[in-house]
This record gives structure tokens, C-alpha cells and sequence, in this order.
């Protein structure tokens, strides 16, 4: 079999989307762009990012939904009534995979739960995200992604030394729960394969956070003392930082002996590869603010771009600090199909952010445009057998 004819990896897998915003969204996004068949359940008034986060262009539909939505079918369910309940689970008995991010305990007395689906389709996979987990003193606070950066100490050690902590720029921990939740369901989903039994996985966003913490943690563990704020720079090399040019900031990592004679060669300041307070990383550690001033009396002499092309020339781990239009109008950007428009009914032609990993088989596809509240419910109940239900959901 040819590439060409090779089915996406996930084809055959029914996913529910019982999930709004981000974390779970994007998840099943992932999952429906491997080839799932990915229904995103939504409640009458439909997923809240369709109106609550982004821009609008044409439609009643926010960019920040358009973005985590393709490849998805939309049907919209009163969980709270019998007949939307009955819709929802004769959906459930045909699944692979349930994706939920409700608090915990509201699908219990919505009567959706694991334990109701796996009494009537005992291979379910069934992922649950929240906040903090379903258990523990903290499972029924709110859970957003400033929340768990807050928690998890990711606010701590972000910023610089003399301001106020900071949150990531990017919703770290909101991605890293979607990333490790699928991560979960796929695992789950060969387990399967062999077992033929489905599971629950338990996601969480402050535990995420706390997962991309290794150094912080490590150093923590290690010296015992609490890491706090260093700016752009890193806790076990330097200089491996952002650095200032006559133009601006740019990036440089000479994170090794070898990589710190480079630079210290190519910026014609060789003294310093010998010299007592920078001769090893762990000086070099010590000593980094006055390090970082050394180099910058050299590096303020010339532009971030003269910089950036003489430190990649010589090898050395160099970049621009690029703001969006940048990252996403650049040639790399371009050559990986990073910024990929994908016709809609209302939209027209609507920019998404690409593929993040590229399957050279099996490479991704839009099947579906991110999907109109309740677009496909005739459709899905034609499916399951129930075409005489009411054809439009009173939203």
C-alpha cells in the first residue's frame, strides 16, 4: 500500500468532545486531525469560545474557536433533559473516547459519568480534565490556566528579578494538560487493543504545570533552595539568555565549553575563555550578570541580525526575538505550512495555526471546517437510528 492510500492513523476512532475553551478542545482537535471522527457535543448555547474569546470576523464564531475546532462535527444537547440525555447516551454506546472538563462530580449527577457510560460500553476511554484533578482538597476550585501556572509555581520563576511575577505569555498549562491528556488517551487506546477494557484518565492543568517544571524542580531538590525569577536566562548554563544589541534583544545559548570558546572567539574577546571567573560553567554560573555585561560592551556595537548571522555561521545556538507577525510571516513558518487557511461556510477562508507534528505517511488532513452550532444533528441521528427525533435543537 502506497503512502497515498495509507487511511490517517486514528480513522475508525470515535471521539466525544463533551469539553469547551481550550484545553479539552484542542485536544480532540489533535485526535480529529489523526483521523478521528470527533463529535463535539455542546450545550444549547454552544462552546463558550464561540463568542466569549477572540475576534469575530463574518460570523457569531471567535477566531480562538475557529482555531481549536476542525475536524469536528457539532451537535447541540441538554444534558439536564431525559431526551438530550438519551441522545447523548446511545452516542456514547458507539465511542471509543469520552473527553469531558466539566468540575469535578457534574457528569455524576448529569448521569454521563464514567461509571454510567462503562456499564453500557465497557470499552470507553474516558479522559477527564479539570483544574486540579478529581481528587484532593483542591478538585473543586475553578480551573483555569492563570490558576495552575499560579499553583504550580510557574508564576514564580517567570519575569525578571526586580518585577512581579509573571504568567507565561503562552496558555501553558492549559496546552501541556491537552498534550499529556492525549498522550493518556492514546496510551489507553493500545492498551485496549490487547485487553479489549477502556479506563479512566484523570488530567489535570495544575499538574501539568508542575510536569514542565524539571529544572526548577531538580534545582529545588537538589540545593534546597527556592528557585525565583531570572529573566530570560537558565539555571544550569550559561550564558544562555537573551542579550542586548545596538537594535534590541536576540537570543544566544553557549550552554558548553565548547559553545562559549566559539562565542568568545567570534566576538573577538578570546581573554575570556580562560579567564578565573568564566573558565567553567559553573563559574560562569556564578559570575553571569557580570559575564552577560562583558558581552554586551562587544555585542551593543552591532546590530541583532550582523549578531545572529555571525553566531549560526560559527555554530552557535543564536535567534531573533520575533513577535507574531514575524513567527508566522517568515520563510520557515511558510515552509512548513504553519499558517493554514481552511474554507468555512459563513468565514470564507479562515486562517488556522498548522499541523504542529508533521506524519510523512499519514500526513494530517482538514476533513471538516471547525463546525456551526449544531450543524450536524440530522446527520448524527440519522446514524444512530433516531432521524424521528426533533431535527433542530432549540438554541
Amino acid at each position: 500500500m502506497s503512502d497515498a492510500e495509507r487511511p490517517l492513523p486514528l480513522k475508525g476512532i470515535r471521539v466525544l468532545d463533551v469539553s469547551q475553551v481550550m484545553a479539552g478542545p484542542f485536544a480532540c482537535m489533535l485526535l480529529g486531525d489523526l483521523g478521528a471522527d470527533v463529535i463535539k457535543v455542546e450545550p444549547p448555547s454552544g462552546d463558550q469560545t464561540r463568542s466569549a474569546m477572540g475576534f469575530r470576523l463574518k460570523g457569531d464564531d471567535s477566531l480562538g474557536f475557529l482555531n481549536m475546532n476542525r475536524n469536528k462535527r457539532s451537535i447541540a444537547l441538554d444534558l439536564k433533559s431525559a431526551d438530550d440525555r438519551e441522545i447523548f447516551l446511545e452516542l456514547a454506546k458507539t465511542a471509543d473516547v469520552i473527553v469531558e472538563n466539566y468540575r469535578p462530580g457534574v457528569v455524576a449527577k448529569l448521569g454521563i459519568d464514567y461509571d454510567t457510560i462503562r456499564a453500557i460500553n465497557p470499552g470507553i476511554i474516558y479522559a477527564s480534565i479539570s483544574g486540579f484533578g478529581q481528587t484532593g482538597p483542591w478538585s473543586q476550585r475553578p480551573g483555569f490556566d492563570l490558576m495552575a501556572q499560579a499553583a504550580s509555581g510557574i508564576m514564580s520563576i517567570t519575569g525578571h528579578p526586580d518585577g512581579p511575577p509573571a504568567k507565561s505569555g503562552g496558555p501553558l498549562a492549559d496546552i501541556g494538560c491537552s498534550l499529556f491528556a492525549v498522550y493518556g488517551i492514546l496510551s489507553a487506546y493500545i492498551g485496549r487493543q490487547a485487553g479489549g477494557q477502556g479506563q479512566f484518565i484523570d488530567a489535570s492543568l495544575y499538574e501539568a504545570g508542575l510536569s514542565f517544571a524539571v529544572w526548577d524542580i531538580c534545582d529545588f531538590w537538589g540545593t534546597g533552595n527556592i528557585p525565583e525569577r531570572i529573566g530570560t536566562a537558565n539555571r544550569m548554563a550559561a550564558p544562555y539568555q537573551a542579550v542586548r544589541a545596538s537594535d534590541g534583544y536576540f537570543v544566544l545559548g553557549a550552554n558548553n565549553d565548547r559553545l562559549y570558546r566559539r562565542l568568545c572567539e567570534t566576538i573577538g574577546r578570546p581573554e575570556l575563555i580562560e579567564h578565573p571567573d568564566y573558565a567553567t560553567n559553573a563559574l560562569r554560573m556564578a559570575n553571569r550578570e557580570v559575564l552577560i555585561a562583558e558581552l554586551e560592551q562587544v555585542l551593543v556595537t552591532q546590530s541583532r541580525d550582523h549578531w545572529v548571522q555571525a553566531l549560526l555561521a560559527a555554530g552557535i545556538p543564536a535567534g531573533s526575538i520575533m513577535d507574531y507577525a514575524e513567527a508566522l510571516g517568515n520563510e520557515q513558518a511558510e515552509a512548513r505550512g504553519m499558517v493554514m487557511p481552511i474554507r468555512h461556510p459563513v468565514e470564507g477562508e479562515v486562517k488556522n495555526i498548522g499541523f504542529p507534528v508533521k506524519l510523512r505517511g499519514t500526513p494530517q488532513q482538514v476533513r471538516r471546517h471547525p463546525p456551526l452550532l449544531d450543524e450536524h444533528r440530522a446527520e448524527l441521528l440519522r446514524e444512530l437510528g433516531m432521524e424521528n427525533r426533533r431535527e433542530a435543537a432549540d438554541v
